[in-house]
């Protein structure tokens, strides 16, 4: 039985496994347990093999490409206009076949274990820094019910918690608390630090993340997240195709010969699109004090636009630098007449 793909609908511990031939007729369509997966395709004779990119789906990526077989990923929301009937596993794994074979779909690229340990860092960090703000909300609230209240920043929360203990002029239940608040704090400050470090190492230790540090508006978080995330961009043709992926252009709503551009579309990868406008808008603030042609485009758009409107063109652009960097493997000029994109 000569199969043209076999496709997979991953879930935790159930896995449905349809094999389709040359005519896209299914040969099988079975459950298999987790620990049944792998034995199961080690005994398919080679093949393409086709997941959506989702849960799970890169370690399994991996485990199926040692063993030979052309493994491929599929964005999840390519494949759901093609299941008929009601949604059920079976169902969804003879539509990852189908819409697998479309000529146009772009498949994702299966992330190395290092690479998803950076992207793991980055989730991390993102959680920290949220429980970072919410103790130190909480600390304050809590705080001005007794009087205490202090400037915001962060030496000024430290010095804010340092200056109750050992105070007489409060209670020992009191001080106990913020003792308790103070180390976590300090152990989350510690934590992210460590997050940092990281990132800073495996940036620094590859051509690819010199070249993004080399970029205005791009620092260690962000150079470390587009690595992790997209390696060199080979799974884009073009830098307007990343700045598409990125969500970061315009929605547009035709019918006929009328045509309207809304907002920016905001698809794919939230975290790094964030990131981006982030690294944007510190860019266009600095504009002023700088000569740089980014920031002198900054500033003429400045005339006309407002701030966020320029941070997100600005986040468009640093798309595109990158993309084009980072394909030819070099890094940003002054006046970079050869890589000049246009906006």
């Amino acid at each position: 039985m000569k199969l043209r793909t076999i496709t997979i609908d991953l879930a935790k511990t159930e896995f449905q496994a349809c094999g389709v031939n040359e005519r896209m007729k299914p040969q099988f369509n079975t459950r298999l347990k987790r620990d049944q997966l792998l034995d199961f395709i080690r005994q398919q004779a080679l093949t393409m093999v086709v997941m959506e990119a989702c849960y799970s789906s890169h370690y399994w990526g991996r485990e199926m490409a040692k063993l030979g077989h052309d493994v491929k990923l599929i964005p999840a929301q390519h494949v759901t206009p093609f299941v008929r009937g009601n949604k059920n596993d079976h169902n969804d794994a003879f539509a990852i076949a189908e819409a697998s074979q479309r000529p146009f779909i772009r498949f994702v690229p299966i992330k190395t274990e290092h690479q998803q340990e950076i992207c793991c860092l980055h989730r991390i960090r993102e959680r920290l820094g949220k429980n970072k703000v919410a103790l130190s909300n909480q600390s304050r609230g809590l705080l001005s019910e007794f009087g205490v209240v202090f400037p915001c920043g962060h030496a000024a929360f430290l010095h804010g918690l340092t200056s109750i203990i050992d105070n007489p002029q409060y209670s020992h239940r009191l001080q106990d608390m913020v003792i308790d608040m103070l180390s976590e704090y300090k152990t989350t400050i510690n934590r992210l630090k460590r997050i940092e470090k990281q990132l800073t190492e495996f940036v620094d230790g590859c051509e690819s993340g010199r070249i993004l540090l080399s970029i205005p508006g791009i620092g260690v978080i962000n150079a470390s997240a587009f690595l992790a995330s997209i390696d060199k961009g080979q799974a884009f043709s073009s830098s307007k195709e990343f700045a598409v992926w990125l969500g970061l252009t315009p929605k547009q709503h035709a019918s006929g010969n009328i045509s309207k551009m809304g907002g920016i579309t905001k698809r794919g990868d939230r975290y790094l699109r964030k990131q981006l406008i982030h690294g944007a808008r510190a860019l266009v603030s600095r504009a002023p004090k700088s000569s740089d042609p980014l920031a002198l485009w900054a500033m003429k758009l400045r005339v006309t636009k407002p701030f966020n409107k320029v941070a997100v063109a600005m986040a468009h652009r640093l798309a595109r630098l990158i993309w084009v960097l980072l394909t030819r493997q070099e890094h940003y000029r002054a006046m970079p007449a050869s890589l000049e994109v246009s906006a």
